[in-house]
């Protein structure tokens, strides 16, 4: 019999979410064949077995949480080995490992007998405790549920458990968020009886702030698209260079390139040309293509250039490896399957992993310029505006040219401000005088 672990399925990954289970239990699995969709912080994968065999449990429910590592499933021989009871996956995986919050409910019961070795004997019997409730009221809880009630700013005692016992955990907290519950909606009467009556009664309906707002459910996607982001911003020193490139020399060669091209049914976009640019420009300046990772400086020998692509999710980052040997060509066809990929939510592991450098082209939706968040452990980020024609002086006459914005968001551990302006001076004399992109 063979554990099914949850995987890494990016170099980002600390958790999954089971999306589904493809096959169930007793089903025959062939090596290769899909077992379950996992919801990573990048897009929804599907997880490939690495063995044969029968799936004879799953550990795991739909909607799960569950992180790097942990059982999710198990594979045995023979299909005989399927337990009677194996129906679908296990208890909430909120409350399992170090978060079981087990020590919580022995330090109760250890309270238990002292209560009621205090209490006189003719003292009547008080209210029973919600069946969710331990000592005192407390409600059953696991240190992840109360810490996540804490950062979503809920009154944890308001919450309803819906774990065993009554305890509550994540999906509760989650559901009460989604909801909009309060965080403090009615104090205990103990606490009530203590505060002087208000003077005048409250509004009996809520305030209306005007927006006419609703809730929008959150994907796991876009939970960690923003705590990696800002992560980013607060940790890593960003710091941004700028410059005007001539696009004439550039839109000449492209259009050039693609008539050669004509007959192969591959188009090269601008945004290929810069990404083999790029490429360029970080062998010729090596300590660009490095990372700052707990104190270290790595200096990365392969030279895989992501391009941010947005999905309905949020952002995903396909990598192109080797990018530097890779040829126009290569790059438009690998790109655009790449993209298509995120879109349909179908990348797999390594197809957005190791990166060493990133794109972000917003130049098709018009925008100008713009300032890109670096992707850790990458060093820098290129943001591309729009190609623009604009009024400049020529051998002291104006003339109208096509002209693009780059912006370089460098993380300053890693990268000086001459070295990136160094890398920068170059990407631009190799955009207008684009033969150097393919010598």
């Amino acid at each position: 019999m063979s554990e099914i672990h949850m995987p890494r399925l990016s170099d980002t990954m600390e958790e999954g979410v089971i999306s589904s289970w493809v096959k169930n239990i007793g089903d025959k699995v062939e090596t290769g064949d899909v077992l379950l969709e996992i919801e990573t912080d990048k897009a929804v994968m599907e997880y490939e077995a690495f063995d044969e065999g029968y799936l004879v449990k799953q550990s795991v429910s739909e909607g799960d949480t569950v992180p790097i590592g942990e059982v999710i499933g198990l594979l045995a021989d023979s299909p005989d080995a399927v337990p009677e009871e194996s129906g679908g996956g296990s208890e909430p995986s909120e409350d399992r490992a170090e978060e079981t919050g087990g020590s919580e409910e022995q330090e109760q019961k250890q309270e238990e007998p002292a209560a009621e070795e205090a209490r006189p004997a003719q003292e009547s019997e008080p209210a029973p405790a919600p069946s969710g409730s331990g000592p005192e009221g407390r409600p059953r809880t696991s240190p992840l549920a109360r810490r996540l009630a804490k950062e979503y700013g809920l009154d944890i005692n308001q919450i309803q458990g819906s774990g065993p016992k009554g305890r509550i955990v994540r999906a509760d907290i989650e559901a009460a968020a989604e909801k909009g519950q309060p965080a403090q909606e009615q104090a205990p009467a103990a606490q009530q009886e203590s505060k002087p009556a208000p003077s005048a009664p409250a509004a009996s309906q809520p305030f209306d702030d005007g927006r006419d707002s609703e809730e929008v459910k959150v994907s796991n996607v876009r939970k960690v698209i923003a705590r990696r982001l800002t992560e980013s911003k607060q940790t890593v020193p960003h710091f941004y260079l700028r410059r005007t490139i001539d696009a004439d020399a550039l839109k000449a060669f492209r259009s050039q390139i693609n008539e050669q091209l004509a007959d192969t049914g591959v188009k090269v976009s601008f945004n290929d040309l810069i990404v083999k640019a790029c490429a360029t420009g970080l062998k010729l300046h090596p300590a660009v293509n490095t990372s700052w990772v707990d104190d270290k400086l790595l200096q990365h020998h392969r030279i895989n250039v992501g391009v941010a692509v947005a999905v309905e999710a949020g952002l995903v980052v396909p990598v192109l490896h080797d990018t530097d040997k890779a040829t126009l060509s290569e790059i438009s066809t690998n790109t655009r399957e790449l993209a298509g990929k995120a879109r349909d939510g179908k990348l797999k592991p390594q197809e957005m992993s190791g990166g060493t450098f990133s794109i972000s082209n917003l130049g098709m939706f018009g925008v100008d310029s713009f300032s890109a968040v670096i992707n850790p452990p990458e060093a820098a980020i290129l943001a591309v505006g729009a190609m623009r024609q604009e009024p400049v002086v020529v051998d002291g006459e104006v003339e109208v040219r096509n002209r693009i914005s780059l912006e370089l968001s460098v993380d300053h551990r890693a990268v000086d401000g001459a070295v990136g302006a160094a890398f920068l001076k170059d990407l631009a004399e190799i955009l207008e005088e684009p033969m150097r992109i393919i010598l």
